[in-house]
């Protein structure tokens, strides 16, 4: 108990001595020992990559997870050390209420097949999500929060150490100093023609007496000087490993792009296929829409046909349909023509921008760049789900379904 008890006196002691010597520093009444550029400069790199590590790994967090509820929840479980239950994506359930959906309308409808079609799109883009979110969990968050709870809490704490032993160190030199001038003061030529001479003799005593003092005085702050540097060395060795945290974040932060531009690209191909798939299904609405009912280009139809009437993009009126003779082929009604024998009409052409890339199958068609402006109209007997484009002197088929048709 009484270990226990000076341990404490002691303790507290150095605790009042290391407030007053901090208290003095920031007063101005005191020296600060200041450590070197280069360590300096070491720990002005080590606050921020903390500082920034920590944004980044928040921000993150919030990429991966928006709903800040969500990521309450899975910080407790991290901090209990207890699995997270799964949780199912906005894909995924997107995808189970559009199947639901099309059991109750009937999966035999139009509708009822887009909506199983869509629903199993967003159910592979759920799980694609899944798993980025894991990945980029294990491989970019993980090392960047095993930093900030790892080694930095490691160089916080040998910081604190050292400002400790800075502090030691220079209220050592204070009292130091402080010794060796009293001790000047009590060596100083005393006044022979006193007519006491016991003044003398009183100051010689306090002489050695500081003398004494002094000497004490340097033992201490020999002994804090080298846990001082001892300590700084510590410090320094495990800032300067902030440069291989540095070549590890590198890396991570690889890993993660990586993971993401797989992500979009799953994404891309998963929506490519579900347009390609419902494309035929998108060109009988533009079909209805643009072009109208191939029964409604006959001359006699057309005045009273309200499709064709309202039809934005109208039929060429000069141009006749080739009747058809015996084993002569009616080629604008099946589909085949030469796009040089095509003639705009005088009015009624419209301009479309392309979604996407499209290749020329054949010298008919007309190869299209994505988000390029082209001029696009009908022609009588064509295939609904196509529209006669032209670029500059270039002329050919495009499917509608590739096109965006403007005001």
């Amino acid at each position: 108990m009484e270990f226990n008890v000076k341990k404490l006196a002691s303790d507290a002691g150095v605790f009042f001595s290391r407030a007053m010597q901090f208290t003095e520093e920031k007063l101005g009444q005191a020296e600060k020992t200041e450590l070197d550029a280069h360590f300096e400069n070491l720990l002005a790199r080590a606050d921020c990559t903390k500082n920034w590590t920590e944004k980044i790994l928040r921000q993150t967090e919030v990429l991966l997870q928006p709903n800040p509820s969500a990521r309450v929840e899975e910080f407790l479980y991290e901090k209990l050390d207890r699995k997270v239950p799964s949780r199912v994506t906005n894909g995924e359930l997107l995808a189970q209420y559009m199947t639901e959906a099309a059991n109750d309308f009937g999966p035999g409808t139009p509708y009822g097949k887009t909506l199983i079609k869509v629903g199993e799109t967003q159910r592979r883009l759920g799980a694609a999500e899944r798993e980025f979110i894991r990945s980029a969990s294990i491989n970019f968050l993980t090392p960047l929060r095993n930093f900030l709870e790892g080694d930095w809490k490691t160089i916080s704490k040998e910081r604190r150490i050292l400002q400790n032993r800075r502090l030691d160190l220079d209220a050592c030199k204070a009292r130091l100093k402080k010794a060796k001038a009293a001790e000047a003061k009590a060596a100083a030529v005393p006044d022979f023609q006193e007519t006491r001479p016991r003044n003398y003799v009183l100051s010689a005593s306090a002489s050695a007496l500081w003398n004494d003092e002094v000497e004490k005085a340097e033992h201490e702050m020999r002994l804090t000087q080298t846990e001082f540097d001892r300590q700084a060395e510590v410090t320094r060795l495990l800032l300067e490993g902030i440069s291989s945290t540095h070549v590890n974040h590198l890396r991570c932060l690889h890993e993660f792009v990586e993971s993401q531009t797989n992500y979009y690209a799953q994404c891309y191909q998963f929506m490519l296929d579900l347009q390609k798939q419902l494309g035929s299904s998108k060109g009988e609405l533009f079909s209805g829409t643009f072009v109208g009912n191939a029964d409604s280009t006959s001359p006699a139809a057309a005045p009273s046909a309200p499709a064709v009437a309202a039809a934005p993009l109208p039929a060429v009126p000069t141009i006749p349909v080739v009747p058809t003779i015996v084993g002569v082929p009616n080629t604008v009604a099946e589909g085949v023509l030469n796009p040089n024998e095509v003639k705009p009409p005088a009015s009624g052409t419209r301009k479309a921008r392309v979604l996407y890339d499209y290749e020329a199958a054949d010298s008919t068609e007309l190869a299209l760049l994505a988000d390029e402006m082209i001029t696009v109209y009908s022609l009588p007997g064509m295939d609904p789900d196509w529209l006669i484009g032209e670029r500059g002197n270039q002329k050919g088929k495009v499917p509608v379904t590739y096109l965006e048709l403007l005001s």
